[in-house]
C-alpha cells in the first residue's frame, strides 16, 4: 500500500513537470507573452511512510524509541488527543517531529506478552497541503504473538438518535461497577462521524464495555453530567470463537442544574423576579412562571390576586407551585383567550432565603392571546407500535417544545404555536410523558429511545396542517 502511494504521488510530480514544459513551448510559439505555468494540481495525497525503526508489525518488541521516516515534510497535529494507544498506557509517550521524521519516546513500562496499537489517526498531515495521514496504525507486540480479536458497535445519543464524533469507548477488564470511576480502562478507541468504532488486537478476556465524552483525558465517569453510555452485558471474546455481534450503545447525559449568579445590584434589599410573559402576551398553553435569582424560603398564594379587565373582578381556578430548585414559581390557570388580567401580588407574598421582599405591591398586567394565533394539527400515524407506549415529541432548536403521549395513530391538535418543528418519538418505557435518561451504578437502567421522524411540522396561524407520518 505504501508503495502503491509513493508511485502515484511520482506520477502526480511527473505530470507537473511534464503539464509546465507543454506550456512554455505552446506560448513561446507565437504568442505576444509568454504565461509562467500555474503549478498543476493541488497535491492531495496525505504523506506516505518509507521507513520505520523497528519496524511495523514488530515481536519481542523491546524499545523505547519509536522512529517514522516519511516521503516528505510532515507536521503534528494535537498528539495528546489524536493519537489513541491502546493498551491505555500510564504515561503518555512524547512525540516529536522534525523534517520528515516522527519521533516517539516511551515513558511508561511495557506489558510482557502485550500487543500495543498506535492509532495516529489524524495526528500527521504533511506541512504545504495539510493533507492528513488518516487511520495509520503501529502495532507491535512485546511477545512472540499478536492478539487479533476484534470488537466492534456503534454508538448513538438516546435523546436525538444523532452520532457523537467526540466520544471514546472503552474496555475494561475490571468488571466491578466502581472501575469506570476509580480506574482508567484497558482498551480505548474513538468513534467516527457514524458513531461507528473498532478494536482490533485485543486479548482474549470478558470486558465491561462503555462510551463517555473525556475532555481532559482521565477516561473516567467522573460527572453524572458527562454524556455516557454501557452495556447491558459483559463482553466475551475468546480466541477461535467467531467475533461478538457489533454492540449498539445509547449514550444520555443527566441536565446539570443550573444556577444564575448573583450579581452586586442583585444584593439589594428587592426581591427580584422575571416572568416568561412575550411582551405582555400570555401563551394559553403554557403557564404563567415567575422566576427568581434567589431561592424562596417562604411563599403565601393567598397574597396572589388574580383578577380580570379593567374591573379587576377576581378570578378562579389558578394553582401555584414551587420547583425544587426554589426559585421558579408557577401559576397553573385554564386561560380564557383574548382576556385581559391582572396579578397583585401584595409586598410580602414571597421572601427569598435571605429575607428580601417586594418594597411595595406589585401588578402584573398581561392580555391572552387568542385562538386565531395559533394552528391546528391532524396527524395520522402509519405503522405506529403502541407497545412502546409512543410520545410525539416536538422540537425547536433542540429543546422539546410540546410532548403528546399517542393513543391511537391519531393526532388531533386544536391550538399549537405557529412555527417550524421536528418531530421525534419517544418510547416512553414508564409512561411518565418524558424523555428519562438512564442510570448505571443503581438501577443498570438504559436511557429512554428517541427517534427522530423523517417530517418536519409546520404551523401556520389559523390554518389546519394535515398530514400521514409513516413510521420507518
Amino acid at each position: 500500500m505504501f508503495a502503491i502511494r509513493m508511485q502515484m504521488k511520482s506520477l502526480l510530480s511527473v505530470f507537473i513537470v511534464v503539464s509546465a514544459f507543454i506550456a512554455v513551448l505552446f506560448f513561446s510559439g507565437g504568442c505576444a507573452s509568454v504565461v509562467p505555468p500555474s503549478g498543476g494540481p493541488r497535491d492531495s495525497l496525505p504523506p506516505v511512510i518509507v521507513e520505520v525503526d523497528p519496524p511495523n508489525q514488530s515481536t519481542n518488541f523491546n524499545s523505547d524509541k519509536i522512529t517514522i521516516k516519511f516521503d516528505e515534510y510532515v507536521d503534528l497535529e494535537n498528539p495528546f488527543e489524536n493519537l489513541v494507544i491502546s493498551p491505555l498506557p500510564k504515561k503518555f509517550p512524547d512525540v516529536r517531529r522534525k523534517l520528515k521524521t516522527i519521533e516517539i519516546k516511551l515513558k511508561d513500562t511495557l506489558e510482557k506478552n502485550t500487543t500495543y496499537v498506535f492509532n495516529f489517526r489524524n495526528t500527521i498531515k504533511d506541512v504545504h497541503e495539510g493533507n492528513k495521514a488518516k487511520d495509520m496504525l503501529y502495532v507491535f507486540s512485546t511477545g512472540a504473538y499478536f492478539d487479533s480479536l476484534q470488537l466492534s458497535g456503534n454508538v448513538k445519543i438516546a435523546r436525538t438518535g444523532k452520532a457523537d464524533s467526540t466520544l471514546t469507548v472503552m474496555l475494561y477488564s475490571n468488571l466491578n461497577d466502581s472501575a469506570v470511576v476509580k480506574e482508567r480502562p484497558r482498551y480505548i478507541t474513538r468513534v467516527d462521524t457514524t458513531g461507528t468504532f473498532l478494536f482490533r488486537y485485543l486479548a482474549p478476556g470478558t470486558y465491561r464495555l462503555y462510551a463517555l465524552k473525556d475532555e481532559g483525558g482521565s477516561y473516567r465517569y467522573d460527572d453524572k453530567t458527562q454524556i455516557f453510555a454501557f452495556a447491558d452485558s459483559a463482553v466475551v471474546l475468546r480466541g477461535g470463537a467467531p467475533p461478538p455481534e457489533p454492540v449498539r450503545l445509547y449514550a444520555y447525559q443527566e441536565e446539570e442544574e443550573t444556577k444564575e449568579p448573583v450579581t452586586e445590584e442583585e444584593e439589594t434589599r428587592r426581591l427580584k423576579y422575571t416572568t416568561n410573559l412575550d411582551g405582555e402576551k400570555q401563551d394559553l398553553l403554557q403557564a404563567l412562571e415567575f422566576k427568581f435569582t434567589t431561592p424562596i424560603r417562604i411563599f403565601d398564594p393567598a397574597k396572589m390576586q388574580l383578577t380580570t379587565d379593567s374591573s379587576f373582578t377576581p378570578a378562579t381556578g389558578q394553582r401555584f407551585t414551587l420547583d425544587s430548585t426554589k426559585r421558579v414559581l408557577t401559576m397553573n390557570m385554564l386561560w380564557v383567550e383574548s382576556k385581559k388580567y391582572n396579578l397583585i401580588l401584595e409586598r410580602d407574598f414571597a421572601t427569598d432565603s435571605v429575607g428580601r421582599q417586594l418594597l411595595k405591591k406589585d401588578t402584573v398586567k398581561f392580555t391572552t392571546k387568542s385562538r386565531a394565533e395559533y394552528g391546528q394539527v391532524k396527524l395520522t400515524f402509519l405503522n405506529l407500535d403502541m407497545n412502546i407506549n409512543p410520545v410525539l415529541l416536538l422540537m425547536q432548536n433542540e429543546k422539546v417544545t410540546n410532548a403528546f403521549p399517542l393513543r391511537s395513530n391519531v393526532l388531533e391538535l386544536q391550538l399549537i404555536n405557529p412555527g417550524d418543528y421536528e418531530m421525534h418519538l419517544l418510547q416512553d418505557r414508564n409512561k411518565n410523558g418524558k424523555w428519562d435518561p438512564g442510570e448505571f451504578f443503581v438501577e443498570k437502567r438504559q436511557p429512554e429511545l428517541i427517534t427522530k421522524l423523517a417530517r418536519t411540522l409546520n404551523v401556520k396561524p389559523n390554518w389546519l396542517t394535515e398530514f400521514e407520518v409513516r413510521i420507518q
